[in-house]
Order: structure tokens, then sequence, then C-alpha cells
């Protein structure tokens, strides 16, 4: 990371990326994986949802996001994290009403952005489920410079989380978690923590005093689940990191964060 070596930019006279963007459909961990960065690059982490920046008072969303860099500046190294990015920075000119608002929100971002230092002490990391919803201007060079798409986990990963999630319960032995990862193709690692949650509600509504939890409690939590995210969904994302690698400045390099 450009916050712990950024001397290692300076002796190749290159510039660290100033900012990633995680995009992917909801639930897939953006905001843990921006936290777990945060933490290897031994960084404040400053988070902020879009909804929290946006004000119906003139000036004031173009204020926040002033002080929310401000405040970067000031505890660097750190990495600002914006959740829901589309939000607060959609593509200009076309809404109506509300274009004036916009127009000031967005290139208040931008300025910010273009006038963080190249040393690689500020980072920002937005994350966002929509990306084809956001302003152009976001994702060429010296902004978001790294596009990585966050997708939903893969057999591999589903068993990390079910173990994660499962390591303070006690599981009986009959509980097979390589099969339960077998099972939720299309689950998020939200889902698979909500598979977790709901087992163990079902065994203590059975009996409150119960010492282990045993594999019909996540078969009978299962069959009352979906997948938050379909086949459909993942092919459209599929499309979308396809059109971003076309239509990006040169032709973008899509990372992978799964």
């Amino acid at each position: 990371m450009p916050l712990k070596h950024p001397e290692a930019f300076k002796r190749l006279g290159i510039h660290p990326a100033k900012g990633f963007l995680l995009f992917g459909p909801p639930g897939t961990g953006k905001t843990l994986l921006a936290k777990a960065v945060a933490r290897e690059a031994e960084a404040n982490f400053i988070a902020a949802k879009s909804s929290d920046l946006l004000s119906k008072w003139y000036g004031e969303s173009e204020q926040q996001i002033s002080n929310l860099f401000r405040r970067a500046r000031q505890v660097a190294p750190s990495i600002i994290f914006i959740d829901e990015i589309d939000s607060l920075a959609p593509q200009r000119g076309g809404g109506v009403g509300e274009l004036a608002v916009t127009e000031r929100v967005v290139n208040t971002l931008l300025a910010e952005m273009d006038g963080l230092e190249e040393t690689g002490q500020v980072i920002i990391i937005g994350a966002t489920n929509r990306p084809s919803l956001l302003d152009p201007a976001l994702l060429r060079p010296g902004r978001f410079d790294e596009l990585v798409y966050v997708s939903v986990p893969e057999r591999a990963g589903r068993l990390h989380i079910l173990r994660i999630h499962t390591a303070g319960m006690p599981l009986a032995a009959n509980v097979d978690l390589e099969s339960l990862a077998a099972r939720t193709e299309g689950y998020t690692g939200a889902d698979l923590e909500d598979l977790t949650r709901r087992a163990g509600l079902l065994a203590l509504r059975e009996n409150p005093s119960i010492a282990t939890v045993d594999m019909s409690y996540f078969e009978k939590a299962l069959a009352g689940m979906h997948a938050s995210v379909t086949a459909e969904v993942q092919a459209d994302y599929r499309q979308i990191v396809a059109t971003m690698r076309q239509e990006g400045p040169g032709k973008r390099k899509i990372g992978f964060g799964a």
C-alpha cells in the first residue's frame, strides 16, 4: 500500500493511486474490504455515507465534503471511505430541478480529489452497487485510478465465511459446513451471516438451554432463505465489468476483490 511505502513510489518516479472504487452487488463486503485495507495500511479510517454528506440547505453538502477531506489531511495517513457514492456523485446533466445542486456537489468532490497530494498519505475509497450511475469524470486518471469488482464469494470463500460466523457457536458433530458452502451459490457474506444467526435462533426457540446447534437447524434456516444475488444479477455485473473495461480511459483493468 502507498500509505505504508511512499518511498518506493518516489524511488521509481511514479505516483500512487489516489482513489479506489469498489463496486458489486449489495452485501458482498465492500465496507469490510475497505476497513481491512485501512488496518493493513495502518491508516486512520474515516467513513461517511453519501446520505450523511447530502443536505437540503444551500452549500452545506459542499461544505461537508470539504470538511471530510480536511479532516483526512489532518490525521494522515488516512483512508476516506464513501459508501453509496453514486448517490453523492451521479452523472451530471441528467437531472431536472436539482441539476445545479448535483453540479456543485460533483465539482466539489472532483476538486478535493484533484487537490490530494500525490504522496499516498490520503487515499479515497468509494463503494457503489451501481457504478454506471457515477459521473464519468470520477473514473479519469488521478481520481478513481483503480476499479475493483467485489463479487459474491465462491465456494471456498463461502466456507471461510461460514467458519468465521460459526466460530463462537457450539456446533454438533453432524454440522457440515462444506455442504452448506456448496449449496449456497449466490449467497453474499451478509446472507451467510444471516443463515448462521437464523440457525441459532431456531435452536434457542426450540430449547433455550440447548448445548449444541446441529445440522437440522441449518437445514431449516436454509429452507427459508434464498440467494440475494441471482444468476441473472451476476450476469448483469459481468456485463458491467466488460463495459467499464471498454469505456474507461485506455482500456481499464478491473481488479477483483472476492
